[in-house]
C-alpha cells in the first residue's frame, strides 16, 4: 500500500537517498543532510504550530508500507516572500513609437517582480524512480489538495507552482546563459546550488532592476521562456488540470514558467466532500474511478488511493486501508476524484504512470 503522511525526523536517510536521484533543477531538495534535516524540522516545529507564516512548510512523504521506505515527497509552502524577497520575471511589453516615421513597434520584456509575494507556494515534488507506475505520482501531487481544502485557514487565498524549466542533463541552460550568466558571474548548476540551500541574497544585489529587452537574448533562450523540462511537462498537465495557469511569470534562472491560481477555484478543493465510511470490500470493476482519501486530522492527516462508486454516500474502505488510515466505520474522510470524471476510469492499459515527479523547483 503507498501511503502519505507527514514527515518525521526518521525519514532523513531515505529522503537523502531521493535527493541524490534529483538531478539538475529541483532547488528545494540538496542533496545535503543537514539542509534536509533543517527542513524536516521546519515541517514539524509547522505542524506543531510553533512558526510564524513567514516561515511555515509542510512536507508530506510518500511510504511503501510493505517496504518500510519512503519512495517520494511533496511539499506546501505558506506563504512565499514574507521572511525573504521572493524573484520571478514578469514577461511585459514596451512600445516603442515615432509618428513622424509612422513606426509603432512592441517590444516584449522582463521585469524583475515580487508579485508573488504572501501566495502559497506548491514545491518539493519527487517520486523514486523505481515506484513511477499506478497512479503513485498524481497521488503525491494532487493529496496537496485535500490538505489545503480540509485546513483552508492556514493558507492564503493564491497558490502558485513554480516548474521546472529547459536545461540538459550537463546542467546547462539556454535562458541562464543569455540572462543570468551576464549578471551573476557563475554558473546556473551554482546558482541553483546556492539557492537551493536558502542562500537568496544575491539575487537581489546582483540582479538587474531594469526590464530586459528579450529580444536581446540568444533565439535559444528567447524559445525556452515559459516552457518547462520535457520531464515536467506531465506535472504542468496535472496542475493545469486542476485549475492552474500560466500567467505569463518565469524563473530567474531557467525561464521555467509559474503556475498559479485561486485556491477555493481549483477542481480538487471544489469537489472535495466529507463521506462515512464503510468497512467492507471495495469496488472489484476494472474501470472503478479512483479516488484520493484522506483521513482529515490536522496532526495525523494521512492518505491513500483507492477505487470507489462515482455516486457516493459514503466509502467503502477494506480492513487493511482503514487501518492503514487509522479510521473506523463511520468516521467521515476526505475524498476527491483522482481526476475529472470523463478521463477517471482506469483501464489495464492505463496504469502506468504519467511520471509527473522532478517537477517542483
Amino acid at each position: 500500500m503507498m501511503l502519505i503522511r507527514p514527515v518525521r525526523l526518521g525519514d532523513l536517510a531515505d529522503i537523502l537517498k531521493l535527493s541524490g536521484k534529483t538531478g539538475i533543477g529541483l532547488t528545494s531538495l540538496p542533496k545535503d543532510e543537514a539542509q534536509l534535516r533543517a527542513r524536516i524540522e521546519r515541517s514539524l516545529a509547522t505542524w506543531a504550530g510553533k512558526l510564524d507564516k513567514a516561515e511555515q512548510g509542510f512536507l508530506f512523504v510518500l511510504e511503501d508500507t510493505q517496504l518500510g521506505q519512503v519512495v517520494g515527497v511533496s511539499a506546501i509552502e505558506v506563504a512565499v516572500g514574507l521572511s525573504e524577497p521572493w524573484y520571478n520575471f514578469r514577461l511585459g511589453t514596451l512600445v516603442h513609437a515615432s509618428k513622424s516615421l509612422n513606426i509603432y513597434k512592441p517590444v516584449p520584456t522582463l521585469f524583475l517582480s515580487n508579485d508573488h509575494t504572501g501566495f502559497t507556494e506548491l514545491c518539493t515534488l519527487f517520486l523514486d524512480p523505481d515506484h513511477r507506475n499506478g497512479k503513485n505520482g498524481h497521488l503525491l501531487s494532487k493529496v496537496r489538495f485535500l490538505f489545503l481544502a480540509a485546513f483552508r485557514q492556514h493558507f492564503s487565498p493564491k497558490v502558485i507552482a513554480e516548474m521546472r524549466g529547459v536545461s540538459d542533463d550537463h546542467g546547462h541552460s539556454p535562458f541562464w546563459d543569455s540572462v543570468g550568466r551576464h549578471f551573476f558571474g557563475m554558473e546556473f548548476v551554482e546558482a541553483d546550488r546556492l539557492t537551493g540551500m536558502g542562500q537568496k541574497s544575491f539575487i537581489a544585489e546582483l540582479m538587474p532592476k531594469h526590464p530586459l529587452y528579450t529580444e536581446l537574448l540568444s533565439p535559444e533562450a528567447r524559445s525556452v521562456i515559459g516552457q518547462v523540462h520535457p520531464h515536467t511537462a506531465p506535472a504542468r498537465a496535472v496542475l493545469e488540470s486542476e485549475g492552474l495557469r500560466y500567467t505569463g511569470y518565469v524563473d530567474i534562472f531557467d525561464g521555467g514558467p509559474t503556475l498559479e491560481g485561486e485556491i477555493d477555484q481549483l477542481r480538487a478543493v471544489r469537489e472535495s466532500r466529507l463521506l462515512p465510511v464503510h468497512i467492507g470490500q471495495p469496488s472489484q470493476e476494472q474501470d472503478a474511478p479512483l479516488y484520493v482519501v484522506a483521513r482529515e486530522d490536522y496532526q495525523g492527516f494521512c492518505a491513500t488511493l483507492v477505487a470507489g462508486d462515482p455516486v457516493m454516500n459514503r466509502l467503502t474502505l477494506d480492513p487493511a486501508t482503514a487501518e492503514q488510515l487509522g479510521v473506523k466505520e463511520g468516521d467521515r474522510v476526505r475524498a476527491v476524484a483522482l481526476y475529472p470524471f470523463r478521463e477517471n476510469r482506469v483501464t489495464p492499459n492505463q496504469v502506468t504512470d504519467s511520471n509527473p515527479e522532478e517537477s517542483l523547483a
